[in-house]
């Protein structure tokens, strides 16, 4: 009986035995075999889809808890209490010898980016279920969802909280408040209309842009059908606060806080940030440092890898540069419902102008090639110029009131370059239904070009720079004879691009006209649904050339073949401004 016990007993270990040897060669097999023969190419990635969610659902307005701050971040807060004192050169207009401007023509890739290889499980681009929403003319949001990513505060409302921070020289914490607008501002003069004005920072961009997409229709929380993805990170706040007396470490740690979280998100490898994009209220070479050395102006913020991929919206871009792209400076005008606006441009309409042109403004003493002078020297020897100096201290042109009210008196305003190509005076002069008159290309044309017309003799007067150094030209003489009928139908056209142009109160929405928020985000969706579609049809811009970005802006769809085809007939490049002037393309009426 114990014998047979001790049998039986032997007989099922050895079963046991032979189980596991079993378990363990199946086990092997799958792993080598079955795993390690797949070709490494074929795998799958994650899908980024939330099905269950709700498309039009709102994001949710809770910030992320504030973690505990990495090492980088404490080093970064000791430098920001100890800033370092190292003298920063500030560039002035840049030219092509100061700013990344390629050697030689760049051109797109001739074969599509890795990342395009991307596809769900079920064989399609990971954008597919996106670009199909277009199709669904059921759906009033149909290709026009927008997903926020939900960034920690550090990146936006941190800054605010520290508003004193913001500015060397002034106080940005009433300029923060009212979503961005600033205090309101008193009609004690009769200059504005009772309501929706206020005393708007010109760099308040970043606050205004990120509350007005709160209030945006088609926000949606599952990033697989989102037309683009906003990053609502404040990068102009962020520079601003580090611009003068801090190293370039310190300049750049936010940016690179920004890019390594956007890369670990799902969201990010849809399109490898082609679909993202984000605001900053400042000029372009604000973000274009060009080495390390602490003496060099700005962050590197534009020259990152990551950064390159999304679009930038700045109220100055790069003109030879093809990842940010130009929105208009803030005005003092701030609408909450469409009868505000009817009202205002049917008000400037009917304005009795006394003054034939006027200017807003400081000479530039310390740059040769600024023409400011000439226009100050020649608009105080005119009876028919209204002047407005800007010196240094306590200015009128400090005062809202006082700009606004000599450009509702003006026909004409005229619009030099200042620190940089652009001015926010450009868009007040608008606002007030002046004609603004341009003296270099990038001052609007080359810029604004989601914003403004392509033809812009119907809204602008253009006079060259040169021709008002050499004494050519007498601004008086060319404006008197531009004839009156025509003077007129130009001030309706500048007073009709008045909603485009503003930037309507965030926390309300406009009935039925489109601000300038609308028409950026509205641009920024096209340009990655026709990316898109290029990628489904495999479809490449070989003959693109990232120099000439500006230049293709301007062209209507359809029409690369013609820029490129007159390439030949530039002219001459303007080393002393920077800028690339042209031949005039007849079949495209682009100068």
């Amino acid at each position: 009986m114990e014998e047979g016990a001790v049998k039986n007993q032997q007989s099922r270990l050895c079963l046991l035995a032979w189980l596991s040897a079993f378990f363990w060669f199946l086990l092997f097999y799958f792993h080598f075999f079955l795993l390690g023969g797949n070709n490494p190419s074929q795998l799958n990635p994650v899908y980024v889809s939330s099905d269950s969610i709700n498309p039009h659902s709102v994001i949710n307005s809770k910030s992320t808890p504030i973690s505990r701050p990495s090492n980088d971040q404490l080093s970064l807060t000791n430098h920001r209490k100890n800033p370092q004192p190292t003298t920063i050169r500030r560039p002035s207009n840049p030219s092509p010898s100061s700013i990344n401007r390629p050697s030689n023509a760049q051109t797109m890739p001739a074969s599509l980016p890795s990342w395009t290889n991307s596809r769900s499980k079920s064989g399609n681009f990971l954008f597919m279920r996106a670009l199909r929403t277009v199709e669904n003319k059921s759906d009033p949001c149909g290709g026009r969802y927008i997903y926020v990513h939900d960034l920690p505060p550090r990146f936006n409302e941190d800054m605010l909280k520290e508003c004193k921070t913001l500015n060397l020289w002034v106080n940005m914490c009433k300029f923060t408040t009212n979503a961005g607008l600033g205090p309101p501002l008193e009609n004690v003069e009769g200059v504005f209309s009772d309501s929706g004005w206020y005393a708007t920072n010109q760099f308040a961009v970043d606050v205004i842009f990120s509350n007005r997409m709160k209030q945006y229709e088609c926000l949606t929380n599952d990033s697989s059908l989102a037309a683009a993805i906003f990053v609502p990170f404040y990068a102009g706040f962020d520079i601003a606060r580090y611009l003068w007396g801090y190293n370039t470490s310190m300049r750049d740690a936010a940016s690179l806080d920004l890019v390594n979280w956007l890369e670990k998100r799902p969201e990010w490898r849809i399109m490898n940030g082609k679909d993202h994009f984000l605001v900053a209220g400042r000029i372009s070479w604000d973000f274009r440092r060009l080495s390390d050395e602490d003496s060099d102006w700005g962050n590197k913020l534009l020259f990152l890898p990551a950064a390159k991929n999304m679009s930038m919206l700045v109220v100055e871009s790069s003109p030879w540069n093809s990842n940010d792209f130009a929105i208009p400076y803030p005005t003092y005008f701030h609408p909450a419902k469409d009868s505000d606006v009817f009202n205002w441009q049917e008000r400037m309409r009917q304005l009795d102008r006394k003054w034939l042109f006027s200017f807003a403004g400081a000479p530039r003493p310390d740059n040769p090639k600024s023409i400011r002078r000439q226009i100050i020297d020649e608009c105080k020897n005119s009876k028919v110029c209204k002047l407005l100096e800007c010196d240094f201290g306590e200015s009128k042109c400090h005062s809202p009131s006082s700009i606004m009210k000599m450009f509702q008196s003006s026909l004409f305003c005229l619009q030099p370059q200042g620190d940089s190509y652009t001015r926010r005076s450009a868009f007040d002069s608008i606002l007030a239904g002046c004609i603004p008159v341009f003296f270099h290309p990038g001052s609007a044309y080359t810029q604004y070009t989601w914003h403004l017309p392509r033809n812009y003799s119907n809204y602008s007067v253009f006079i060259p720079e040169d021709e008002i150094r050499k004494s050519n030209t007498s601004i008086e003489q060319r404006l008197n004879q531009i004839s009156p009928e025509k003077v007129k139908m130009m001030r309706e056209e500048v007073i009709s691009l008045i909603p485009r142009l503003i930037y309507a109160d965030p926390r309300s929405k406009l009935e039925t006209l489109n601000d300038a928020f609308d028409v950026a985000v509205q641009a920024v969706i096209d340009k990655v649904t026709k990316l898109r579609r290029d990628i489904v049809d495999g479809r490449t811009d070989d003959d693109f050339i990232e120099e000439l970005s500006w230049k293709y802006a301007l062209l209507e769809e359809g029409q690369y073949e013609v820029a490129v085809a007159k390439i030949e007939e530039v002219t001459q490049s303007q080393a002393s401004e920077g800028i690339i002037y042209y031949k005039t393309v007849s079949q495209t009426g682009v100068t």
